[in-house]
Order: C-alpha cells, then structure tokens, then sequence
C-alpha cells in the first residue's frame, strides 16, 4: 500500500509544472470568462434603461414646409401651358 503511495506521489512531481500551467490557464480563462459576461450584463442594463428612458420622452412634433414643392409644381403646369399656347398658334 505504502510502495503505491510513492508510486502516486512521484506521478504527481512528475507532472507538476504541467498542471500548475493548466489551473493557471484555467484560472485566467475563468476570470476573462467572468468579467466579459458582468460587462455584457452592464452594457445591457444600461442599454435597457436608455431605451426606457427614451421611450418615455414625448417624440418630437415635426412641421413640413410643402410650400417650395407647391411652387415648383405651379411653376411646371405653368411653362405646360405656355407650352401648349405656342403649340398650338403655330
């Protein structure tokens, strides 16, 4: 029982390094894991108390001027009939 003991242990030496790399990796894979996963969660909660902040605002009320577009438009039909004044003397 003792001689499976060493046996084991000297395994365990053996080996070390190369597992004290991988609990290092494994630790700061965790930690990385963890810290993307909290911003993602601020990120969402303020985006979720931007988009409710925003919705409760009152949309702002917008007046369009067509009067420029009414004049181009009168302007058009009026060179028409010029148009078709001179068509028609001819």
């Amino acid at each position: 029982m003792s001689q499976e003991k060493v046996d084991r242990y000297k395994k365990e030496k053996a080996n070390r390094k190369k597992n004290m790399k991988k609990e290092k990796f494994a630790n700061i894979l965790r930690k990385c894991v963890v810290t993307l996963v909290g911003l993602l969660l601020i990120v969402w909660i303020g985006y979720s108390a931007y988009n409710m902040y925003d919705s409760n605002k009152e949309p702002e009320k917008v007046q369009i001027d067509y009067r420029s577009f009414d004049d181009f438009t009168q302007n058009l039909t009026d060179a028409s009939a010029a148009d078709n004044e001179e068509a028609s003397q001819e």
